[in-house]
């Protein structure tokens, strides 16, 4: 399916993509409205609209983010989600409202740095597909990185440490060994 929305994709509007990609329709594709011209979009009546304005799952207002608009509409359940939504709220606080977070506050912290990553990406890409396309690994990163501690703690495990000598490789090889049974459980 088509999905349509501004042009300059930053945070939530890269987000969103990556949520559809990944757990929505995995074979999106994209188009792009000029900012300001938002009209445009009926242009592509198939596409999907998301972060418009009168779109059901429009841009990030009183009723939360894009990204957790859809993870709404598409009853999308699972608590490494919830925690990146947790993460792109808060961004989006800290972009529209100053937001500060405390250094308690670790899905505030990691959204200032994530606000970093996707300002530099406007930066060096000029095409909000190839914005899209480069961002994809950083989202996966975060919800794999979060994916992980919702079964440590889901499991009541703790990593081993490094106790045998080979540094953080064992913590890495276990994780990684709790996302792959995951995987598999999830796939079968």
């Amino acid at each position: 399916m088509q999905w349509i929305t501004r042009s300059y994709v930053h945070l939530d509007r890269v987000a969103s993509p990556w949520l559809i990609l990944r757990f929505i329709d995995r074979e999106a594709q994209f188009l792009f409205v000029p900012w300001g011209e938002e009209a445009r979009a009926a242009e592509h009546p198939q596409a999907i609209p998301f972060a418009l304005p009168g779109a059901e799952c429009g841009p990030h207002d009183e009723h939360g983010s894009t990204f957790h608009k859809l993870l709404q509409r598409y009853a999308l359940h699972d608590a490494a989600l919830t925690q990146l939504d947790r993460v792109i709220s808060a961004g989006v606080a800290h972009v529209l409202h100053h937001y500060q977070p405390p250094a308690e506050d670790r899905e505030g912290q990691i959204a200032v740095g994530l606000l970093a990553i996707a300002e530099g990406m406007l930066l060096r890409h000029r095409d909000d597909a190839e914005i899209i396309r480069h961002s994809l690994g950083f989202y996966d990163a975060l919800y794999a990185q979060f994916r992980a501690e919702q079964l440590l703690a889901a499991r009541q495990l703790h990593l081993p440490g490094h106790a045998d000598g080979r540094g953080p490789t064992s913590n890495i090889d276990f994780l990684r060994s709790l996302l792959d049974a995951d995987a598999r459980q999830n796939a079968g």
